[in-house]
């Protein structure tokens, strides 16, 4: 009885995987000047009428210090336009812990405008990535 039961947990392990990690869909698509990895979803990413809109992800090496506590990752959805070299972010989560869930702060602007994308930060990555193979 003992093995069956060994076996089973076994065979579910690897459907158990992608969602104790979550971070198997996330590409590596370059870092920031001060070394903080950014991610892209690769599921995300659509494009019309230009503008590219995709989920981009970045971990912080160094937790940055706030007075409600250090935070260490954050998530945009933004869109991106590649000919005005641009970007307008729609949605923006800043994490406390994002394997826990615990959220710092979150923004949603009712209407996204569009700025320079700053390559300091994941906006200017994101952008190179996204609009490399694409004429501007």
């Amino acid at each position: 009885m003992p093995t069956r039961l060994v076996l089973c947990l076994l065979l579910l392990l690897p459907l158990a995987a992608p969602a104790q990690g979550r971070t198997g869909r996330w590409q590596p698509i370059g870092t920031t000047v001060t070394g903080n990895p950014v991610y892209l979803d690769p599921t995300s990413v659509t494009t019309a009428n230009g503008i590219i809109t995709a989920t981009i992800r970045t971990t912080y090496t160094k937790p940055v210090a706030t007075p409600k506590g250090p935070i260490t990752a954050s998530r945009a959805i933004a869109m991106f336009d590649c000919a005005k070299k641009q970007v307008a972010v729609k949605q923006s989560i800043i994490w406390h812990d994002e394997r826990q869930g615990t959220i710092y702060e979150k923004r949603a602007p009712t209407q996204p405008g569009f700025g320079p994308a700053f390559t300091s930060n994941f906006s200017g990555v994101a952008l190179a990535h996204l609009c490399q193979a694409r004429p501007a």
